[in-house]
Formats: structure tokens, C-alpha cells, sequence
């Protein structure tokens, strides 16, 4: 009799190590902050009212939870319809990568999930940067 051989074991989602929707939830609240009183990338929010920048911050949520294999479906445009426009350079991306990294440092998520996560952020560079 031939036994089954067992599944080898799956590796949790990045949603689920990084400590799902609230952990993705106080990276946003962290970063958007961060990136608004920032003196270049600030000019992204010079014009906007709270309700915009909170709406905003709900969809950058609602986006990184899916793109990292939470249950959460994210309703808003695609990256390169919601940035269009807006100038984005090679040096903003820098500073906002920066930025992201100094959050995920402050709210000490490991080494190996800040890598992923900024792979993730690395791959959606071409629908963003414009310049």
C-alpha cells in the first residue's frame, strides 16, 4: 500500500505576516503623514480637503490588504489612471520609498516582510513614475 504523500506546507500570505488588515492599516496611517509634510512630495496634498486625503488613505488600505492576499477588495482606479498626471519623478519615488521604509522600521515589521513589501511597492514603479 502506497501512502499519500503530504502537501508541504503553504506559506502564509504577506497580508497574514505582516498582521493583517490592522497592522496594513497602521502602515498607512504611519506613511501618509510621513509623505504629506514631506517638502517635495508634499505638493501631492497641498489642495486637498480631509475628506479626499481620508478616502485616499482608506483605498491605499483597501489596496495593499488585496495585493497582499487579504480578503479585502479594492474598489479604486488602477495605478496608472490614479497617478496620470501628476508628474511623479524618479526622484519623488526615491523619497517616497524612504519614507516607506522609515515607517516599516518604526512599526518594526521584519526584515523579510519589508523586503517583500518593497517588491510588491517596486513592481507597480512603471504605472507611477512618469518622468
Amino acid at each position: 500500500m502506497v501512502k499519500p504523500q503530504a502537501l508541504p506546507p503553504q506559506r502564509a500570505s504577506l497580508y497574514e505576516r505582516l498582521g493583517g488588515y490592522d497592522a496594513i492599516a497602521a502602515t498607512a496611517r504611519n506613511l501618509l503623514p510621513r509623505l504629506q509634510a514631506d517638502p517635495q512630495l508634499g505638493r501631492f496634498w497641498a489642495h486637498r480637503g480631509t475628506d479626499g486625503i481620508l478616502r485616499e488613505q482608506q483605498l491605499l488600505i483597501d489596496f495593499l490588504c488585496q495585493s497582499a492576499g487579504g480578503p479585502l477588495y479594492y474598489r479604486g482606479r488602477d495605478m496608472v489612471t490614479t497617478h496620470r498626471g501628476m508628474r511623479i519623478t524618479a526622484a519623488d519615488w526615491n523619497i517616497f520609498l524612504g519614507h516607506l521604509g522609515d515607517t516599516l522600521n518604526d512599526l518594526q515589521v521584519r526584515a523579510a516582510e519589508q523586503q517583500d513589501v518593497l517588491q510588491f511597492i517596486e513592481s507597480t514603479r512603471g504605472d507611477i513614475v512618469e518622468a
